[in-house]
């Protein structure tokens, strides 16, 4: 069995200035105080992953003989690939997030880990920033293109076969700060993409969630925009082309087709398919074009276009499809502006401030919606407070104040 060991190790060097006196020259009574030259930079914040402490959205993972594996190698209904090559099991570890002593820009890590016969071990991080979480990137080296407060880390395990290797021993990250240059956020991205209905009832999804009759989520074919379980970090806008209909859904499971496909990002960026556009699926480009030979990563015959897979109560009671189909999604982390979270849903999005209004769509809970502003209108008891405050969406529909958990990412005027 063959075996692969990855390290990334920070070397630091401390920089000293030395100041002397010339042969024969007599030494001043008191020597001026020394003026640096330059500031110097302080070293990385390091701390290290305790793998050995479960947290409460750990998934299919567990601490045994000093190493982390996967607690259980059998295939799941939705990991099982439909041709050799894929993975048949997978589980995440989930730290706490760490609330960094100084802002940093950049994240790397030291990860031991053992590999072999088709497993993966891959640690990946993320960074908050004021208007909320960047995307996961590879934790060899994460540079992220705004200072973030708080660094949270995960490591991701799978295997194609009971025989396959996947544990990690240990995991230390190192948190800096180096030039980069700031981008402003603009609108969130939006493209139109082909979506599929997720099922799997009584199931689970990639972030530990067990799928539910009805439910509201949606799935993305990588682990970037994969929310914890519970949260909508990574929450979707999701229209019918006709805009009759949309849901805010988030994002908690892997699929379809691909798992390292997030066809919404640049070349620089992108994991996989660099060649293709931008928003454009790699499954759409194999199914519609030939590209990769029509197929998937794993090998598999691409038999639809799909982007974008939707759960059930997304799919019939959300947008009222009856079919796969042609949608609008918009990738909301993508974009700056306030947020509200919903914290108790579905939630009826109405075309005005009040019940009698038409019902537009549906926002699942714990999505992270955008707030334009906010008006009086009628008077609601809800699940977290009595108000007569609605907020304005983006796009124009409103949602309740009584049912919001909370509100971050900036001031929300009135209308």
């Amino acid at each position: 069995m063959a075996h692969t060991r990855r390290r990334t190790v920070v070397a630091l060097t401390a920089l000293l200035t030395v100041a002397a006196g010339l042969p024969g020259t007599p030494a001043p009574a008191a020597p001026p105080p020394a003026v640096p030259s330059r500031a110097t930079a302080p070293g990385p914040e390091r701390w290290s992953v305790d793998l050995a402490v479960a947290g409460g959205d750990d998934v299919n993972v567990a601490w045994r003989s000093g190493r982390l594996r996967l607690a259980d190698p059998r295939p799941t209904a939705r990991t099982r690939p439909a041709a050799v090559g894929g993975p048949v099991a997978e589980g995440i570890l989930l730290s706490a997030p760490r609330t960094l002593d100084r802002p940093a820009t950049r994240v790397r890590a030291q990860f031991a880990a053992r590999t072999g016969d088709g497993g993966t071990a891959v640690a990946q991080v993320r960074g908050w920033r004021g208007r909320g979480w960047t995307e996961w990137r590879d934790a060899t080296e994460a540079v992220f293109d705004a200072p973030v407060s708080r660094v949270q880390a995960r490591v991701v395990l799978t295997t194609s076969d009971a025989a396959s290797e996947a544990t990690v021993t240990g995991l230390t990250l190192a948190a800096d700060r180096v030039a980069t240059t700031a981008v402003q956020p603009a609108a969130a991205l939006t493209y139109r993409v082909y979506a599929t209905r997720i099922g799997l009832v009584g199931g689970t999804t990639a972030n530990g969630h067990t799928v539910r009759t009805r439910d509201h989520f949606a799935a993305l074919p990588t682990r970037r925009g994969l929310s914890p379980r519970n949260t909508g970090d990574y929450t979707v806008k999701v229209c019918t082309t006709s805009g009759s209909r949309c849901e805010y859904a988030p994002v908690w499971d892997v699929g379809p087709w691909n798992t390292r496909d997030d066809w919404w990002n640049p070349a620089s960026v992108r994991e996989n398919w660099k060649d293709l556009p931008r928003g454009l699926p790699e499954a759409q480009a194999a199914y519609q074009n030939g590209y990769n030979g029509g197929r998937d990563q794993f090998g598999r015959t691409v038999r639809n276009p799909a982007g974008l897979d939707l759960a059930d109560g997304t799919f019939w009671d959300g947008l009222r499809l009856t079919d796969n189909a042609w949608v609008d999604v918009t990738l909301l982390w993508t974009g700056g502006g306030a947020r509200a979270v919903v914290g108790s849903g579905p939630l009826n999005l109405r075309a005005g401030a009040g019940t009698s209004y038409a019902s537009r769509g549906l926002a699942a809970t714990y999505a992270h919606v955008p707030v334009q502003c906010y008006v009086t209108g009628q008077r609601i008891a809800g699940t977290y407070r009595t108000t007569t405050r609605w907020y304005r969406l983006v796009g124009g529909n409103y949602v309740s104040h009584a049912y919001l958990s909370s509100i971050y990412g900036g001031t929300v005027p009135r209308c």
